[in-house]
């Protein structure tokens, strides 16, 4: 299953900014590639750069990769829940709130990367689980619509949106 068989439908138009960001592969590969490419590009930055905001109330590395963290297990979350037809509309999240509850700051970039391959791992599985009549499940979350299928590409563009700012603004 690819990202050119999304459908418009099956997604809020917000996320057509991290949808872009997705070459045009399997979805499970590009679970499993984006992740170990993900995880090499964080071991490449330099342990004290982490700890870098590059302006005024605005994250730190740490913080960065911790919301890439909470994104994917809320979205995955979601994925399982209308895999399973769970009709229940769920919430948003705020993610400036997460961000300034999480003290990922006082967190190690080991340990950072260490729980970012688990959860890749972990949803990696979940969607090599899930049938081709449960990636296209559709749910409600955040008050729009969105299918299982879509949920995985929009993690894998959403990694891709961050490790690009971190480059632009941080490097």
């Amino acid at each position: 299953m690819t990202i050119e068989q999304l459908q418009t439908n099956e997604y809020h138009s917000y996320y057509q900014l991290y949808l872009d960001k997705v070459g045009n592969f399997d979805l499970l590969e590009g679970l499993r590639q984006n992740g170990k490419l993900t995880a090499q590009f964080l071991e490449s930055i330099p342990e004290e750069t982490y700890d870098y905001a590059y302006a005024k109330d605005k994250w730190t590395i740490k913080e960065v990769v911790q919301h890439i963290i909470d994104t994917e297990r809320i979205f995955t979350y979601r994925a399982l829940s209308f895999a399973r037809h769970d009709t229940t509309a769920l919430p948003g999240y705020d993610q400036d709130q997460y961000a300034e509850t999480c003290q990922a700051n006082r967190r190690t970039k080991k340990s950072l990367i260490d729980e970012y391959k688990a959860l890749r791992q972990a949803s990696l599985v979940l969607y090599e689980s899930f049938t081709d009549e449960m990636l296209l499940q559709i749910g409600n979350a955040s008050h729009s619509d969105v299918s299982v299928r879509a949920i995985g590409f929009i993690l894998i563009g959403h990694e891709n949106h961050h490790a690009q700012i971190i480059k632009e603004r941080y490097l």
